[in-house]
């Protein structure tokens, strides 16, 4: 039995449980002679043992519908991700429900959109919808696990 989730759009309020979204909006400063908006402090590193590293992700695209069973969490540290291209990607996160995920629910970037993951909040995988699939990811670097998975026992089905 497959279950449907619609995607919404990825807003600060409602991504607020998971995280932060990283946009060029609100509050910013001007820097490098006037040229220049500086959105400061858009995020909420979190790292409980490691270091801050950045690594390129090159994803292959899916497309919506899109059916998922799996989820995954890093205990350890915060995940930020930041496209390199202007393509929109899906989100999916789900609430800790006693040490396993909850309902997920689906979140739909808008262009020059990211995410950032609190540390241990349950996710799907990286879904671009376009090539390139590219991304920067600002996530730990460090010895020891970081990763916890879970499969649905029902696939999840997320409509646009």
């Amino acid at each position: 039995m497959t279950r449907t989730i619609r995607a919404e759009p990825l807003t600060a309020p409602a991504f607020a449980p998971f995280g932060e979204v990283l946009e060029a909006s609100g509050d910013f400063r001007l820097i490098n002679e006037g040229l220049c908006r500086r959105h400061h402090d858009r995020a909420m590193l979190d790292f409980g043992t490691g270091r801050a590293g950045i690594s390129i992700f090159d994803a292959a695209p899916r497309a919506l519908p899109y059916d998922f069973d799996l989820v995954e969490r890093h205990p350890d540290g915060s995940q930020a991700f930041v496209p390199m291209t202007a393509h929109p990607f899906l989100v999916i996160v789900a609430p800790d429900e006693g040490g396993i995920p909850g309902q997920p629910r689906a979140f739909l970037t808008a262009p020059g959109q990211g995410a950032n993951l609190h540390r241990g909040t349950w996710h799907g995988v990286l879904t671009p919808l376009s090539a390139p699939g590219l991304f920067a990811v600002v996530d730990r670097i460090g010895e020891g696990p970081n990763l916890e998975e879970y499969r649905y026992p029902a696939t999840w089905r997320v409509t646009g």
